[in-house]
């Protein structure tokens, strides 16, 4: 049964209901979740559980579709995980191309609304890409949705906070799986409002307020980028997709009219300009990261879902899935230094170093996710495409279960804390499965060779070597070091050394009077134990001690997969299945083959349109395409694996966790501190350290130079305008319409109108008083008048000859 079904492509042809699903059980817990047994939280694991079953659906039918075009069944990927392979997997065709045969995207669109020439519609663009984000999106998200049962368990605004959850995932899976610019817009603004409402669900405190207006508005800045870059990239790309079936707003027209070699480089320039600053603001890039360790006022569980899946890898998404408009507009394939790859470098070094002087665990993780994000900026920035997308694959998992641990530990370790130095240490006794996770997550993050880390980060390294950009692979091997070092620190401090405060069994009032003040920023979060109900599951317990089920589950399960997720895609070991899944490879598509056939020209989204006289081949890669094809994406080079050149890496990471531990021992571990009193001997080490602390001093610069000296003068300017510009015309106008209706009033209303009906009565009242002689009441007297009256109208007819 389940085998037929995976079979007809039922799936694949049916993947908008992956989002769809989630948005109508938001639907649902909003309007009765307060009635429901659990507060809605089950039908928020229910939706999330249907799409991942779809998601999977989708994805199998997928290796499907590649096998198919390989030539292969695909059992050498999925024999022997599944057991009806054979059935599932159709014999193997004749004529494949291997790796280089072309993979049709499956793309559907229904126009909603259209004038004039425009079309606007909602559908799906399913290829690799997509399959690969929908499948971790709703993985993880329903993951994030068991934890959260029981780490909000009693908040006074539990369904409110699943609502949202699940409302931020729909909104993620609808910008993966859009077709067009305007559905990507929409999943994209979905995300920021429901990120503001989430990070900022403890509102009660102005901190938390302050985070999430902070992020809403940093994040705007770069929006109104999407929205510029959009528009300028529809006005370049129209008349070449109308001429081939489409219009300028479909995300695989855009991508074929920037490799055809017919845009204008300036278009394609600036137009990409715009998009990558919305990337820079919603994946938390430099300079506009400021909002994301800021984020962190929002419940661990938010934290989680946002750093590893969802709202920061939408940017890297888009420079992914427009990656032809960044390739060309860029020149990225001609190795010259490019702002993609520039921005990521300045990132991942800015990023880490930042995390070495944080005393929260979420916010050195925080850090953490802005580093990485910062690798993927430069893999895509230097042609290094699928190990880009790898990495948010493989960094997906261990990221998330990193977050989740820190939550495990504030839920049952720290007494709601976060705070490493005062709360944590010598935890691994008392919560080893959480440390554990823990440690498995922070060696796939720091690179360590057969975690999953090794093999997506390691080969954006090598690739930028591999493909020319020498500098940006020194700074990838920095960064590397400097992650594997304060990652260590982290580490050492949370589970190991002396136990300290709430991890020593020093129960702080609400997180601590001592603290609280000094540490509002980095820990309000967590002064709420009477809203998400710790102190009612957790009120009596004497110390520290492991979390619940539905808290370890979800970290073990993560991670096994920061470890196997990796054996997708490692050289090392000689697998490759996820650059044969997801790759978009033999992409020239060769039009005149396909001339009149309406089922390829609806699946591919561009019309079988022949242009025999020349080829697209320009820019593509590709050698000796077939006249009259369209590339809609660039074919990228591999670095080829070997250990050699991965050991610079794997001695970086040796050296950072080593050099971290033996300052971690002197720091914390009660032995000689070498770093005792460096601040206050050597001035530069001052100044590092000041400047670390004030991040950059970014902060004050937005405050002082943005907010007062740009947007105070700009309020003020709009404040005197609104009172004496447009609130002057609307007063002026209702003076104008009070003056005249005083007028009339007086004039016309008083002595008109009112005159008319009084001079009536007067009329009325003066008439009786002559008419009142003749009415004595004597009837002989009335016959007499009207004998008169008679005789008079006579001599009058008479006289008038009438």
């Amino acid at each position: 049964m389940l085998a037929a079904s995976l079979s007809s492509g039922w799936f694949l042809e049916n993947a908008f209901l992956i989002p769809l699903i989630p948005a109508i059980g938001f639907a649902v817990i909003i309007g009765f979740g307060r009635r429901l047994p659990k507060g809605g939280s089950e039908v928020g694991i229910a939706s999330m559980a249907l799409s991942l079953v779809i998601a999977i659906g989708t994805t199998v039918q997928w290796i499907q579709r590649v096998g198919s075009a390989d030539g292969s069944s695909g059992e050498h990927a999925l024999g022997g995980v599944f057991g009806f392979a054979r059935s599932v997997f159709p014999a193997a065709s004749e004529g494949g191309k291997g790796g280089e045969a072309y993979v049709e995207p499956v793309i559907r669109s229904w126009t909603w609304w259209q004038s004039g020439g425009l079309e606007f519609g909602l559908g799906q663009h399913i290829d690799g890409l997509a399959v690969m984000l929908l499948l971790l999106v709703a993985f993880i998200s329903l993951l994030v949705q068991i934890f959260s049962t029981e780490y909000v368990a009693g908040d006074r605004r539990y369904t409110h906070f699943f609502a949202a959850l699940t409302l931020f995932s729909a909104g993620m899976l609808v910008m993966v799986l859009a077709e067009n610019m305007i559905q990507l817009i929409l999943g994209w603004e979905i995300m920021g409002l429901c990120s503001f409402m989430l990070i900022g669900h403890w509102w009660e405190e102005a901190a938390n307020s302050r985070a999430a207006l902070k992020a809403f508005f940093t994040v705007r800045v770069g929006d109104m980028g999407l929205l510029v870059g959009t528009a300028v990239i529809f006005f370049g790309a129209n008349q070449w997709a109308v001429e081939n079936g489409s219009n300028g707003f479909s995300i695989q027209a855009i991508s074929g009219w920037a490799m055809s070699g017919e845009a204008s480089s300036s278009v394609l320039f600036w137009g990409a300009v715009a998009l990558f600053i919305a990337c820079i603001g919603k994946s938390g890039q430099f300079p506009l990261h400021t909002w994301l360790p800021d984020a962190m006022a929002g419940p661990t569980p938010v934290s989680s879902l946002l750093h590893s899946s969802t709202m920061v890898v939408a940017g890297v998404f888009l420079v992914a899935r427009l990656y032809p408009v960044f390739y060309t507009g860029f020149d990225i394939g001609g190795t010259n230094v490019n702002l993609i790859a520039v921005i990521g470098a300045i990132t991942i070094v800015i990023a880490a170093a930042l995390a070495f002087v944080q005393n929260d665990i979420k916010k050195v993780l925080a850090y953490s996710t802005v580093s990485q994000l910062g690798y993927m900026m430069l893999g895509l920035g230097v042609g290094a495409w699928l190990p880009a997308v790898f990495h948010i694959f493989t960094h997906a998992f261990f990221k998330c279960c990193l977050f989740l641990a820190a939550g495990s530990i504030s839920h049952s370790g720290s007494h709601h804390s976060f705070d490493m130095k005062k709360d944590m240490g010598g935890l691994w006794r008392k919560m080893p499965i959480t440390a554990g996770t823990w440690m498995v997550s922070t060696a796939a993050l720091c690179g360590v060779p057969f975690f999953s880390g090794f093999f997506s980060k390691d080969e954006i390294i090598d690739n930028a070597h591999n493909n020319g950009y020498n500098f940006f692979y020194y700074v990838g091997l920095i960064g590397a070091a400097m992650t594997a070092a304060y990652m260590t620190r982290a580490t050492y401090l949370t589970f190991f050394g002396t136990a300290r405060g709430a991890a020593a069994g020093e129960h702080h009032d609400e997180h601590g009077d001592a603290h609280a003040d000094d540490h509002a920023d980095d820990h309000g979060h967590d002064a709420h134990a009477d809203d998400h109900g710790h102190d009612d599951h957790h009120g009596a317990h004497a110390g520290p001690h492991e979390s619940p089920w539905r808290i370890t589950a979800p970290l073990v399960i993560l991670a096994v997969l920061a470890i196997g997720s990796g054996y997708l895609n490692a050289p090392a070991v000689g697998t490759h299945y996820f650059t044969d899944w997801v790759e978009p490879r033999g992409v020239a598509v060769e039009l005149e083959s396909y001339a009149g056939d309406e089922g390829h020209s609806e699946a591919l989204g561009l019309a079988a349109l022949p242009r025999a006289e020349e080829g697209y081949s320009e820019g593509c890669g590709y050698t000796d395409p077939a006249p009259g094809t369209v590339c809609y994406a660039p074919k990228l080079n591999h670095a080829k694996f070997s250990w050699g050149k991965a050991a610079p890496s794997i001695l970086l990471v040796a050296l950072g966790i080593g050099i971290s531990t033996w300052l971690s021992l002197g720091v914390f571990g009660g032995r000689r501190n070498p770093l005792a009193g460096l601040t206050s001997r050597f001035a530069p080490a001052r100044w590092i350290h000041t400047l670390l602390v004030r991040k950059y001093f970014l902060d004050d610069l937005y405050e002082r130079v943005i907010v007062r000296a740009v947007a105070h003068p700009i309020s003020r300017a709009a404040y005197w305008v609104n009172q004496n510009i447009l609130d002057g015309v609307v007063n002026g106008v209702g003076r104008s319409g009070r003056t005249a209706g005083d007028w009339v009033y007086r004039n016309v209303d008083q002595r008109v109108v009112d005159g008319a009906v009084k001079a009536s009565g007067v009329v009325a009242s003066e008439s009786g008083h002559a008419l009142q002689p003749i009415q004595s009441g004597r009837v002989n007297q009335y016959g007499a008048l009207l004998f008169g009256a008679a005789t008079v109208g006579a001599i009058l007819l008479i006289l008038l000859n009438i």
